[in-house]
């Protein structure tokens, strides 16, 4: 696990539990949240982690400061890891925008590149991003956490020719994956 990025999707807020987009909103995680870090960072002592990056959104900072904390190392912010912008969609509820957006939801489900939040981003433009957030992960100390968002890690997995899951899918404080950049470099 040398040459590995572990990415995981941030703690719960309470506008997850809601069902809600979040995109840019930047809420805190609930207690719930907290502790789902608390347990990530018991899972991953010795792991053998050298560094935790995270999204400037308080989210994932608040996440990967416990993770950081409890394994002596301190979490560095990347602004390349932000989640997408969700335009009008952010706050509102998923099963709102699924029925009265059917085809536009399902192309976001698919992960359909050329997919665009409306007045947001295109999942393209994540990819992008994301590409960029982790040369700069990669050029670090190895093996690294990173700790951001679902659209984040779908894009990270649709930059590595991997499966591309629906966000739903996504738990809160679990690694999605383990990227092995000694094969391939984003």
């Amino acid at each position: 696990m040398t040459d590995a990025i572990l990415l995981t999707r941030h703690g719960q807020t309470a506008d997850n539990a809601g069902g809600l987009i979040l995109g840019h909103l930047d809420p805190p995680l609930t207690a719930v949240g907290v502790a789902q870090a608390q347990e990530l960072a018991s899972r991953l002592r010795g792991a053998g982690l050298e560094a935790v990056w995270c999204s400037p959104l308080q989210r994932a900072r608040q996440t990967a400061e416990i993770v950081a904390s409890a394994l002596g190392l301190e979490a560095r912010t990347l602004a390349e890891l932000v989640e997408s912008d969700r335009g009008r969609w952010e706050g509102r509820a998923v099963a709102d925008i699924a029925r009265e957006a059917p085809e536009q939801f399902a192309a976001f489900v698919a992960a359909d590149p050329v997919f665009a939040f409306p007045g947001g981003e295109t999942l393209a433009g994540q990819r992008d991003r994301t590409a960029a957030a982790l040369a700069t992960v990669a050029a670090g100390a190895l093996p690294a956490l990173v700790v951001a968002h679902a659209g984040t890690i779908r894009a990270a997995l649709a930059l590595w020719g991997l499966a591309v899951p629906p966000e739903s899918a996504l738990a809160h404080c679990e690694v999605a994956v383990t990227l092995d950049v000694a094969s391939r470099r984003p």
